[in-house]
């Protein structure tokens, strides 16, 4: 198990978003929580550690009036899903965003996060 090192707690998220590489155009996974400053994606491969991503998170319309969001996060950890063999949990955190891109972000953070209450 990894050591809790977050200072902000995550949410559970409560939407399956997809998340794009910008660059390649290619699914690198989907969202399975979200913090202000990061986030945990559920992915089919495993990503390597201390890398920078150039991501794409492709919005709803309820979100915002924009389809996606760019910014820049660094994956920091990888494991084997638990319960599933063929999928990897990627944690990463954002390093690189624009203003407005983050308001929509933490607007993505409060409107799909779900408290994670099993911490308290």
């Amino acid at each position: 198990m990894l050591d809790e090192r977050r200072a902000i707690k995550r949410r559970k998220f409560g939407y399956y978003m997809r998340v794009i590489d910008n660059g390649t155009q290619e699914l690198v996974g989907y969202l399975s929580d979200i913090s202000s400053r990061g986030f945990k994606l559920d992915s089919n491969k495993r990503l390597t550690v201390d890398k920078d991503f150039n991501l794409r998170l492709d919005l709803t319309s309820d979100v915002s009036d924009r389809s996606f969001i760019v910014f820049a996060a660094r994956c920091r950890w990888s494991v084997p899903d638990s319960t599933d063999p063929f999928v990897f949990n990627e944690g990463f955190q954002i390093i690189n965003i624009s203003t407005g891109d983050n308001r929509v972000y933490q607007h993505v953070v409060e409107k799909y996060g779900i408290p994670d209450n099993s911490n308290l």
